[in-house]
């Protein structure tokens, strides 16, 4: 029952949150004394600028976080003035600017929405050493805050007049708890992120205050309610492969709404509230351990002869499942319609990774968390980016994966797709050289099926007239596409690689115009978008939005685009359908 906590992963997740048990349960009481828990949430997503900034300029994101939260203090500490505003106004005030600010710079800056997933939603999967030491440090500060003004806190906390008429004017005291609040806050990011923040510092101080009045019990109790909640929800989540982040969340959410119900009742009625709890208890761990199960079990029935090999995304994984074949058990972190640029590792992940021989990756930060999977694993598999050596570049970019006009999108050219299952028989033959004839052959199969593909898509395309290859799609995705096959890529919704990036109004009237200008016949969306931008766009442009695209993932089961081949083949007869008008098809037989 306590396996996962043999796990090495899960063994720093849990000094990680029981370092901010301490914290959180502290300025949580503080944090609903005051009645500022929606500062709290807010000055963990206003570090969204910061984020942005570090990614973009290359420095630690943590000090990006950290200066854009302390800003954020200072601005609400400075607006507070005397007290004619409560905070909740000025937080919302400060907080519009910060998003503001975070967003013109993801979307018209750096044209990037940044590699910042992961601190706004966290990953304790993923947590580093100095991670742990950033959150030690911030609990310390928070513990001796507590010792040094809580007095003074809680003066103003109950009776804010009365403390005005007591001396206790400055507004030091109120910026050290703010200041507290955001390096704490700064300091879980990487843990539940700042978006789940309020699952630490808020629900359980709240949860608690249902049960007692005397500000030491309620400290106390809060602190050992944040680390049973953060506990039990890291053991959850490892038995029910969910991350993390937002399994302690929904547990702290049903143990506070268990709480306040049970308050509400008869007191006859209450007596009986510890038997329910066990009960409920019972069936959370019922529920874990029958994951748990389920998931060995279907491990223990593979055999263990064939190479472990682990792929970052859908298409590598469809490549090395056809090339590695029975010789072969291949698992695919990323699934159908995810998408890669905002994927946060499971439990499953970290374990699987942690038996393979080989790893296959995308490369230039499209999947960057796998470098952290691979890491917290404790795997010593070989790492292959196939977005080395690529036969095709598109037009002035760069030499080299992570420079910084690489295009991640690079199997959208079937020419690259067979570099890469080259480089996947090459590597599955130096793991198991007895398997080579078996690799080669079916290496062999599949470049003649791309062949056949690639030219396929050729003639497709070139029935269509030149001045009709017009391509518009969700994000700036199909570039390799659009070059391989002779099509002028006219421009994206949202204008990044990145598919967190947020559009301009100028970037969308742009758009339009050059849209209309240049009679584009449809505009595309994808699968693992929303279309609503695009259906915005091509219904005021008079385009159609009706065809979509295949980006950054393989369709699901029962979809035309579960392989590679099909994805590529469907996405090629969608294109074909838009900038046609409907007239034309493409249809290619054998895949």
């Amino acid at each position: 029952m306590l396996e996962p906590f043999t796990l090495p992963f899960v063994q720093r997740a849990l000094i990680e949150v029981l370092i901010l048990a301490v914290g959180a349960g502290l300025l949580g009481t503080w944090i609903v004394l005051r009645g500022i828990a929606f500062y709290a949430h807010g000055v963990g997503t206003a570090s969204f600028p910061g984020l942005v900034l570090a990614e973009g300029l290359g420095f630690a994101a943590a000090l990006g976080a950290l200066g854009t939260a302390g800003i954020f203090a200072i601005g609400v500490t400075a607006l507070h003035g005397r007290r004619r505003t409560g905070y909740d106004s000025l937080t919302a005030l400060v907080l519009v600017g910060c998003l503001a600010i975070g967003v013109i710079l993801a979307s018209d800056v750096f044209r990037s929405g940044a590699s910042i997933e992961t601190l706004l939603f966290g990953s304790l999967l993923l947590i580093s050493w100095q991670d742990v030491a950033i959150a030690a440090a911030a609990t310390v500060c928070a513990v001796a805050g507590s010792l040094v003004l809580g007095h003074r806190w809680m003066a103003a906390g109950f009776d804010p007049e009365s403390a005005t008429a007591l001396g206790l004017r400055s507004k030091v005291p109120e910026f050290v708890l703010l200041a507290l609040i955001a390096l704490a806050t700064v300091s879980a990011l990487s843990a539940v992120g700042a978006l789940l923040a309020t699952a630490l510092f808020v629900v359980p101080a709240a949860t608690t205050r249902l049960w007692t009045s005397r500000m030491r019990s309620w400290q106390i109790s809060t602190v050992a309610l944040v680390a049973v909640e953060a506990t039990a929800g890291l053991w959850l989540s490892v038995k029910t492969d969910a991350p993390p982040g937002a399994t302690i969340g929904v547990l702290a959410g049903v143990v506070f709404a268990a709480a306040a119900l049970t308050r509400a009742l008869p007191n006859q009625l209450r007596r009986h509230a510890p038997v329910a709890a066990s009960l409920a208890l019972l069936a959370i761990v019922g529920i874990g351990c029958g994951s748990s199960d389920a998931g060995s079990n279907a491990a223990a029935s593979g055999s263990a002869a064939p190479i472990v090999v682990v792929a970052a995304t859908t298409q590598i994984g469809d490549l090395v499942t056809v090339v590695g074949g029975s010789e072969v058990k291949a698992s695919t972190i990323l699934k159908p319609n995810s998408d890669p640029h905002d994927y946060e590792p499971r439990p499953s992940d970290v374990q699987a990774t942690a038996d393979a021989k080989l790893v296959f990756v995308n490369g230039d930060n499209l999947d960057a968390w796998m470098e952290k999977i691979v890491n917290e694993s404790g795997s010593d598999a070989k790492t292959i980016d196939l977005s080395l050596g690529l036969p095709v570049k598109l037009p002035g970019e760069s030499e080299g994966a992570g420079a910084s006009k690489f295009d991640p999108h690079w199997w959208h050219d079937p020419t690259n797709a067979e570099a890469a299952v080259l480089e996947i028989r090459d590597s599955l033959v130096a793991v198991d050289p007895s398997a080579k004839s078996s690799f080669d052959a079916n290496a062999d199969a599949y470049l003649r099926k791309l062949a056949v593909l690639k030219a396929s898509i050729t003639a497709c395309i070139e029935k269509i007239p030149s001045a009709d290859r017009k391509l518009v799609t969700d994000h700036d995705a199909f570039n390799y596409f659009a070059t391989a096959f002779g099509i002028e890529l006219i421009g994206a919704i949202i204008p990044s690689q990145a598919t967190q990036a947020a559009p301009s109004a100028g970037d969308l009237a742009q758009l339009s115009k050059l849209i209309e200008s240049e009679n584009v016949k449809a505009v595309f969306p994808e699968s693992s978008l929303s279309p609503k931008l695009a259906d915005a766009i091509a219904q005021q442009t008079g385009a159609t939005s009706k065809y979509t695209l295949y980006a950054d993932t393989l369709g699901a089961a029962g979809s035309t685009a579960t392989t590679y081949l099909t994805m590529m083949a469907a996405n090629a007869d969608a294109v074909v359908r838009g900038l046609s008008g409907g007239r034309q098809s493409c249809s290619i037989a054998g895949l």
